[in-house]
C-alpha cells in the first residue's frame, strides 16, 4: 500500500533544493525544543561505531538498530513514551500513521563533530529529521560521486526546532553530509520502512 501524499508542506527552501527535499523552519515552538532538549540530556546515548570507525555523535536507536559488520538491521527498544507526541506530530506533517515510522533515532553532535557523507540504508524509505539546539550545515551532492566537485554541493542550514524530509530523489540519487558542528547540537529522527524491509526481503 502507497504510503498518503503530503498535505499542506511549504516548498523546498532554497528552490535549488534535491527534487523530494522538503523544510519547514519553526516546526516545534520554543517551549516544545527546550522540553525535548531537557529530555535529550536524559537519553542513554553511545558513540555511534560504523564497523571499525567510531563516530564523535552520539546516538540512540528506538525500533532497529542496523549493524554495519553483519550488514543487517538489528532489534532494539520501542521508541520511549517520551517520544510519541512528537512522532505522531511528524506522521501528521508527513501525513503518514504514526505506526509507518519504524524507527527513531536520537544523536548528540558536540561541538566540532561531524557527519560523514552517506545515504541512510536501503532499509528506510522516507527521512524525516527534527534539529534541536544549535543551527547546522547540511550539504548533499549527487550519487554516486563519480567525480565529485565542490560545484556540485548544496547546502541547507538547518535552524533549531525546524524539521526536514528526504524522499524521492533526494533519498535515493543524493547523498548528504553534516558540517562539523560549532556547539551541543541533537536530532530527531524518524524513518518509514522501504518496500523491501516490509516485505521482508533481503
Amino acid at each position: 500500500m502507497e504510503q498518503p501524499p503530503l498535505f499542506d508542506l511549504p516548498p523546498p527552501l532554497p528552490p535549488d533544493l534535491p527534487e523530494g527535499l522538503v523544510y519547514e523552519p519553526d516546526f516545534l515552538e520554543p517551549a516544545e525544543a527546550a522540553e525535548l532538549e531537557a529530555l535529550m540530556a536524559t537519553l542513554p546515548f553511545a558513540a555511534a561505531r560504523y564497523k571499525t570507525y567510531t563516530a564523535r555523535r552520539r546516538v540512540v536507536s528506538y525500533g532497529g538498530s542496523f549493524d554495519y559488520d553483519a550488514n543487517r538491521l538489528q532489534p532494539a527498544t520501542a521508541l520511549i513514551a517520551e517520544l510519541h507526541a512528537l512522532r505522531d506530530r511528524a506522521a501528521r506533517w508527513l501525513g503518514v500513521p504514526p505506526q509507518a515510522f519504524v524507527h527513531a533515532l536520537a544523536a548528540e553532535y558536540p561541538p566540532g563533530a561531524p557527519l560523514g557523507w552517506h545515504r541512510d540504508v536501503p532499509d528506510f524509505q522516507d527521512v524525516v529529521g527534527i534539529s534541536l539546539g544549535s543551527e547546522i550545515v547540511m550539504r548533499f551532492r549527487p550519487y554516486p560521486p563519480d567525480h565529485p566537485r565542490k560545484a556540485d554541493i548544496v547546502r541547507l542550514a538547518l535552524a533549531p526546532r525546524s524539521i526536514y524530509l528526504m524522499r524521492g530523489p533526494a533519498r535515493w540519487a543524493w547523498q548528504h553530509s553534516i558540517a562539523p558542528a560549532r556547539a551541543l547540537r541533537w536530532s530527531i529522527t524518524f524513518r518509514t520502512a522501504s518496500p523491501r524491509h516490509r516485505s521482508g526481503g533481503a
